[in-house]
């Protein structure tokens, strides 16, 4: 009987019917803390101890030990890396030695049979866009991440942004409107057959991205930001930058896997010295001209305004 009831007493305490303990147990109400000027002049003076130890760089002991290790270890790594250097140097070829690694057989390969390997009459286009796009790929990247970088370190609060547009240019200017009006179609079109040419002739996604990249500070300057972004935007250049790269890795990724194994691509070269020729290397240019041309003007507007 009396396990039923405290049973039924458990069950109800369980339920939130009933507090067991409550009117069972004396409960004394805790005292207001009071902080008496003593015990603030007890607080003040330890509080300025653990400071004055703290700050002590001469007599504080952990911090002398990490400034002596810190010395060792520097002195240590700098001795390390000069003789890493040095050692690497004494293996260096001789000047003007006919065995020399740039006069071997790789660069008689680029000369002789990049025509006929990648498609492209510009040597050098082939060279870094299919012999060394893994390198290629890899820069691209890396101008991808210090974009992100500066955005992440200048980026200004959203929250914070100037309604007025023209505080970080300078007023309407006429001559500089009406030059741009004129040069800014040149320029982009001048930019776009520099990447589209870049594999028969000198130019390339680096140098027609550069030159595009020019023209679109060279818009803003003139127009503001409020006009430069109809167009361009952070989310713009989010998409444009993501694309280009995704497709840069794919291809060449799908690129590097027949090669290795020994697989026709499927992709044909075209005929050389035609537009559509070159297997991949024409759209990588493009992706290489897109990222360049966004990475500049991004960099431009971060660096001004703290944002597109």
């Amino acid at each position: 009987m009396s396990n039923e009831k405290e049973k039924s007493r458990f069950m109800r305490w369980l339920d939130g019917e009933k507090d067991i303990y409550e009117g069972n147990v004396e409960l004394k109400p805790q005292k207001e803390y009071v902080l008496t000027p003593q015990r603030l002049s007890e607080q003040e003076q330890e509080r300025r101890q653990l400071t004055e130890r703290t700050n002590d760089v001469e007599r504080n002991r952990v911090y002398l030990f990490f400034k002596s290790a810190y010395v060792v270890l520097a002195v240590a790594f700098c001795l390390t890396f000069i003789f890493v250097l040095l050692w690497a140097v004494s293996w260096l070829p001789p000047v003007g030695n006919a065995a020399n690694p740039d006069n071997n057989e790789v660069s008689a390969r680029y000369i002789e049979r990049g025509l006929q390997e990648t498609g492209a009459v510009n040597i050098v286009t082939g060279m870094i866009l299919d012999y060394r796009a893994f390198d290629t790929l890899g820069e691209s990247h890396v101008l991808f991440v210090a974009t992100i970088t500066v955005l992440v370190l200048l980026r200004k609060d959203k929250g914070k942004k100037e309604d007025n547009d023209r505080v970080y240019e300078p007023k309407n200017d006429t001559i500089l409107q009406k030059v741009a009006f004129i040069l800014v179609p040149m320029i982009m079109i001048f930019g776009i057959y520099i990447i589209l040419n870049g594999h028969l002739s000198p130019g390339g996604g680096f140098s027609g991205g550069a030159i595009i990249g020019a023209g679109l500070i060279l818009y803003l300057n003139a127009f503001g930001f409020a006009k430069t972004e109809r167009f361009f935007t952070e989310k713009t250049y989010k998409i444009v930058s993501f694309c280009a790269l995704s497709f840069y890795c794919l291809a060449k990724s799908y690129s590097f896997y027949t090669g290795a194994n020994g697989l026709e691509s499927g992709i044909p070269l075209g005929t050389p010295g035609a537009i559509l020729s070159s297997g991949l290397i024409l759209p990588l240019n493009i992706c290489v001209g897109l990222v360049v041309a966004c990475t500049m003007y991004a960099f431009y507007a971060i660096f001004r305004k703290g944002g597109f």
